[in-house]
C-alpha cells in the first residue's frame, strides 16, 4: 500500500469509532477513544507534515478512478498544519468536557467523533462538492451538540445556528453546481484557475465563497456566531471556535490560490469588508455581559485579522499568506484557552455572568492567571503567540505606496485597542473587584477543570518562544498552498480526464 492510500484513514477511522461509541454504554472506554482519536489523527497530521516536506504533495482517489472523476484526497504540509491544530483543539475541547462530566451525555463522544471525521474529511478533499459534503458531515453532530449542552437558551441558539448554516449550506450546495454547470468540472485541480477572469465561473466561485465566509462569521453575516456559541457548553464552543470557523479559513486560503489565481481586482473588496469586520469584533464585546459573549466577538474580531492577507497576495504571497497562516494558528490555540479557562470558571460557580463574579484573583490566582495570560495573547503582548501573529500580519500588510496597507495597519491599531478593553472590562469586572461572600471560602477552580485551557497556553508560550521555527514550518506550508502545479499533478495524475479547457469555457477571460 502506498503511503498516499492512508489519506481516507484520517476520515475513516473516526467514523468507524464514533459507530462503535455510539453502540457501546461503557462511558470510560467512550471517554479514552473521544482522546484517543484526536490524538491519533494530530499524530497523522504530523507524519503528514513531514512526509509531504520530503516527497511534495500526494493524492488518492478512491476506487483508483482517474482523478477528474473519482472522490479526490490530497495531503500537502499546508492540510497537515490545519490538521495537527484542528486535531489538537478537538483533544484539548474533549479533555475538558471529560473533566467536567459532559460525557455523561450518551451521545456526546460519538457526535464529537462526526465532527472530527467532517474536519480531517474537509481539510484534505480535492473537490468542492466533497467539501460540502464534509461540511454536512460537521454539522449534522453539531445540530445535536449546541442543543444537548449549554445554558437553558441552547435551543434558541440551536435553531440560529440551524437556520443561518441551512442557508449558507444551500448557497455553498448552489455555487459548487453552478461552477460544474459552467466548467464540467468541481475538483479543485481540475478548477486551477478558472476563476481568474472568467465571468461565468468568477461568478459561481463567488458564491461558494460568501456562503464559506458566512460559516466564518465574517461580516456582514457574522451576528448569528456571538449569539449561539456562548448557548452552548464551554467545551462545545472550544469544538466549534477551533474546527468550523477555521476550516472555513483552510478552503477560502486554497480557494484564492487555486481557483482565484490571488486575482488582484479583489483586494480593495477584501481590505473593506475585513476592515469593519475588524472594528466590530474588536469593540461590540464591550456591550456583552457573560464572559463568553465578550470571547465570542474576539472571534468575530480574529477572522478578518487571518483573511485580509488575501489582499496582500500580489507582491509577496509567500510573507502575507504565511503570517495569515500564524495568525490562524495562534487564534485557535488563544481562543480555546479563554474558553476553555471560561468553561472551568462557570463549572465551578455556576454562571459566566459578569455581574454575579468579582474577586477571582484572590480566590482563584491559578484560574486568573491563565485567563490573564490568554487575554493578553489576544490583544497582542509578549512573551505570547500573538505578539508574533499581529506582528507577522502588519509586516505582511505594510506595502509601500498602497494606501490599503495604512488602512489595514491603523484598524488593526484600533481593533487591538478595543479588544483590550473588552478584556480589561472582564478583568474588572470577574477578577478584581471585593471577594464574593455567596460562596464558600473553600470553593475554588479543580485543577482537572483548569488543566486544559493552561496547556494551551503553555503552547501559546511555546509558540512565541519558538517563533523561528514556526514561521519555517508556516512558510513552507504556505509553499505547498503555492505550488498548485504539484497540487494539480498530485491528484489528476499524468494523464488526467474530465478536466475543462479554462481558457475555451463560456465567457473567456476577461
Amino acid at each position: 500500500m502506498t503511503m498516499d492510500a492512508l489519506l481516507p484513514v484520517f476520515v475513516a477511522l473516526p467514523l468507524i469509532v464514533s459507530a462503535i461509541t455510539a453502540l457501546n454504554p461503557v462511558k470510560p472506554l467512550n471517554d479514552a477513544l473521544a482522546l484517543l482519536i484526536p490524538a491519533i489523527n494530530l499524530a497523522g497530521g504530523v507524519w503528514l507534515y513531514a512526509y509531504t516536506a520530503s516527497h511534495g504533495t500526494i493524492g488518492h482517489v478512491i476506487g483508483l478512478y482517474q482523478g477528474g472523476v473519482g472522490i479526490s484526497f490530497a495531503g500537502d504540509q499546508f492540510s497537515a498544519v490545519m490538521l495537527v491544530t484542528t486535531m489538537l483543539i478537538a483533544l484539548t475541547a474533549n479533555w475538558f468536557a471529560i473533566a467536567a462530566g459532559e460525557t455523561e451525555a450518551r451521545y456526546y463522544t460519538p457526535l464529537t467523533l462526526v465532527l472530527v471525521t467532517g474536519v480531517s474529511g474537509a481539510v484534505l478533499t480535492a473537490d468542492l462538492f466533497n467539501f460540502f459534503v464534509m461540511i454536512e458531515v460537521m454539522l449534522l453532530p453539531s445540530y445535536g451538540l449546541i442543543a444537548m449542552t449549554g445554558s437553558r437558551f441552547r435551543l434558541v441558539a440551536a435553531r440560529m445556528f440551524v437556520l443561518v448554516n441551512l442557508a449558507a449550506s444551500t448557497l455553498l450546495v448552489m455555487g459548487v453546481g453552478y461552477i460544474y454547470a459552467v466548467t464540467g468540472a468541481v475538483n479543485l485541480a481540475a478548477l486551477k484557475g478558472a476563476a481568474a477572469g472568467n465571468g461565468p465561473v468568477t461568478v459561481a466561485a463567488g458564491i461558494v465563497v460568501i456562503a464559506i465566509a458566512a460559516k466564518a462569521g465574517v461580516f456582514p453575516v457574522h451576528t448569528w456566531l456571538p449569539r449561539s456559541y456562548p448557548s452552548t457548553s464551554a467545551a462545545v464552543m472550544g469544538l466549534f471556535s477551533g474546527l468550523h470557523t477555521k476550516v472555513a479559513v483552510y478552503m477560502l486560503f486554497r480557494l484564492w490560490v487555486m481557483l482565484f489565481d490571488m486575482d488582484p481586482r479583489w483586494n480593495t473588496l477584501i481590505v473593506v469588508v475585513m476592515v469593519i469586520s475588524m472594528l466590530i469584533g474588536g469593540f461590540a464585546g464591550l456591550a456583552e455581559a457573560t464572559i463568553r459573549r465578550v470571547l465570542a466577538y474576539q472571534m468575530v474580531n480574529g477572522m478578518p485579522f487571518i483573511l485580509v492577507m488575501l489582499a496582500f497576495t500580489s507582491d509577496d504571497p509567500r510573507r502575507a499568506l504565511a503570517a495569515g497562516l500564524i495568525y490562524t494558528l495562534h487564534h485557535m490555540v488563544t481562543v480555546g484557552a479563554l474558553v476553555l479557562n471560561t468553561g472551568a470558571i462557570e463549572e465551578t460557580y455556576g454562571t459566566g455572568t459578569l455581574s454575579k463574579l468579582s474577586g477571582l484573583a484572590r480566590r482563584d490566582p491559578l484560574t486568573s492567571a491563565v485567563f490573564a495570560t490568554g487575554a493578553l495573547s489576544i490583544v497582542g503582548f509578549p512573551p505570547f503567540s500573538g505578539v508574533f501573529g499581529k506582528v507577522a500580519v502588519v509586516f505582511a500588510a505594510a506595502t509601500p505606496g498602497d494606501w490599503r496597507s495604512w488602512v489595514v495597519i491603523a484598524a488593526i491599531i484600533v481593533a487591538s485597542f478595543g479588544a483590550l478593553l473588552s478584556m480589561m472590562r472582564v478583568w474588572k469586572e470577574v477578577f478584581w473587584g471585593r471577594p464574593m461572600q455567596h460562596y464558600p471560602a473553600a470553593l475554588n477552580v479543580r485543577a482537572r477543570l483548569l488543566a486544559p485551557s493552561a496547556m494551551l497556553m503553555l503552547i501559546s508560550v511555546g509558540m512565541f518562544l519558538a517563533s523561528g521555527p514556526l514561521w519555517g514550518a508556516s512558510t513552507a506550508a504556505v509553499d505547498a498552498l503555492l505550488d498548485t502545479d504539484s497540487y494539480t499533478s498530485a491528484v489528476l495524475g499524468d494523464d488526467p480526464i474530465g478536466v475543462p479547457d479554462i481558457d475555451n469555457l463560456q465567457g473567456g477571460r476577461s
